[in-house]
This record gives C-alpha cells, sequence and structure tokens, in this order.
C-alpha cells in the first residue's frame, strides 16, 4: 500500500551508533539511510541484536546517534537542546510500548490526556472523541489501569499516543506482552489509526504476524538495511526472516 502522501515525517541519513570505542566498540547502527512517509505503517524487523530498537530510539530522540542525522518534521534532533528534545517528543510524537507505561493513580481517560496536560494544551476535543471511538474504550474511561485487563490497558496506550495529534507514532514491541487475539485487535486499531485518522507509525516487532499488518516493513541485520518488503504476509516475513537468521 503506498502512503498517503510521499511527504517525509522521519528519516535518519547515515545513521550509526557505537557503543564503547576502540577494539571494544560495538556497533550497533552501521550507517543506516531511511525515509518513514507520512500516513504509512512501517514494521522495523530483524533478528535479535540487529539494532531495530536502537534505531527506533535514536529517530525518536530517545538515543542519540554517533554519527549521521535523524529527522523528524524536518528538524535535526542533533541540533537540538534537552528542553527542545522534551518539547518535541511531547508535540510532535507518540510512544506505545510492550510495557504499557500507564499512571497507576490515573483513570484511562486521564492517561488519555496525559501528554496535552503535560504541555498545558486542551488538545482537539472532537479528535479525542474519534479516538476513544476508534479503540472502543467509551465505556472504560473512570477505571484505572489496575480495573482494566492488558489488552484494555493497551489501547489506552495506543489511544495515549494519538490523542494529541502527533506527526509520528513509535511502537516498540506494543503486542510483546499480549495473547495473540488481544494483540490482534491492538494491530487492527493501529491499522485503523493509519486507514482511517491518517496516522503515521512506525513498529519494531519480532512477529511476522505482527509485521503483516504493515505497509511496508525494513529489516535490519547486524546494524544495517538488508531489505526491505511492501504488501508484507506473514509467510513471506518469515521466510525472510529465516534467511537473516532469526
Amino acid at each position: 500500500m503506498t502512503p498517503q502522501t510521499t511527504t517525509i515525517a522521519a528519516s535518519t541519513t547515515s545513521a550509526t551508533k557505537v557503543y564503547g570505542s576502540g577494539d571494544d566498540a560495538v556497533y550497533a547502527l552501521r550507517d543506516v539511510s531511511v525515509d518513514f512517509y507520512e500516513g504509512q505503517f512501517t514494521a522495523i524487523m530483524g533478528p535479535s541484536g540487529s539494532g531495530k530498537s536502537t534505531l527506533m530510539h535514536c529517530i525518536a530522540g530517545l538515543d542519540e546517534l554517533s554519527s549521521g542525522s535523524a529527522i523528524i518534521d524536518g528538524i535535526d534532533l542533533s541540533t537540538m537542546k534537552d528542553k527542545e528534545l522534551t518539547e518535541l517528543r511531547r508535540e510532535k510524537i507518540g510512544f506505545v510500548f510492550q510495557s504499557f507505561n500507564l499512571v497507576p493513580t490515573l483513570t484511562a481517560n486521564e492517561n488519555i490526556r496525559l501528554p496535552l496536560m503535560l504541555g498545558n494544551v486542551k488538545g482537539d476535543e472532537a479528535w479525542i472523541q474519534k479516538v476513544i471511538n476508534t479503540v472502543h474504550l467509551q465505556d472504560r474511561l473512570t477505571h484505572r489501569p489496575s480495573e482494566l485487563s492488558g489488552g484494555q490497558q493497551q489501547r489506552v496506550a495506543v489511544a495515549r499516543a494519538l490523542a494529541s495529534q502527533p506527526r509520528i507514532i513509535f511502537a516498540d514491541e506494543p503486542t510483546g506482552n499480549l495473547d495473540s487475539i488481544t494483540g490482534a485487535e491492538i494491530l487492527t486499531f493501529m491499522r485503523k489509526a493509519v486507514d482511517e485518522l491518517g496516522q503515521t507509525i512506525v513498529m519494531v516487532t519480532h512477529d511476522p504476524v505482527a509485521a503483516a499488518y504493515a505497509d511496508r516493513i525494513i529489516f535490519l541485520a547486524d546494524g544495517r538495511v538488508v531489505n526491505e518488503m511492501t504488501e508484507p504476509t506473514a509467510a513471506r516475513v518469515l521466510d525472510l526472516m529465516k534467511s537473516l537468521g532469526n
């Protein structure tokens, strides 16, 4: 599936990440250049240790590159101070993690609105209600995380990522703690967010079934981009992953 536009929401150019130095240097990323398009669902896959989470963390401004550049919405993250990066993450980026990361003392509704509250903005109420309806949380808004199932908590996390209408959403193994049925629900919601709400999502996953929900998959091995697939199926993904030694 082609992206809704050819506008680049985020990109890296010659992205390299090295831990240590000299003989002890370990390369997590080696000269990675990749574009992520607006209105597209992209998955990042690769064997354990391939650099997929490092790539996502560097694009999202959660970690710094050793060399090269990471750009979001035309802004080179390496030129930004810590405070500016914090504001960028709050205003332009949504996050969905494997561990939900909800605030236990807040209701589902408050957790969804938390990024907006932290930025001291109200947000677009019509949009927020549309997001809540999309993830089917209308009857769970007054519940705290402890009163919700794992799947419901992850739906809250997805809604929170969408609520501020971010430029891009990064999802790190978002179904990793969920059973297959609940995981499929979350992936369906994310797919709808792209198709119906026009969001841009980049997801790290090791699961071929999860990756098949994406429009496009970037494959990493040993810190490099080694392949790309559009219109993926779980079977095609699995075959390619086998060849990469996963």
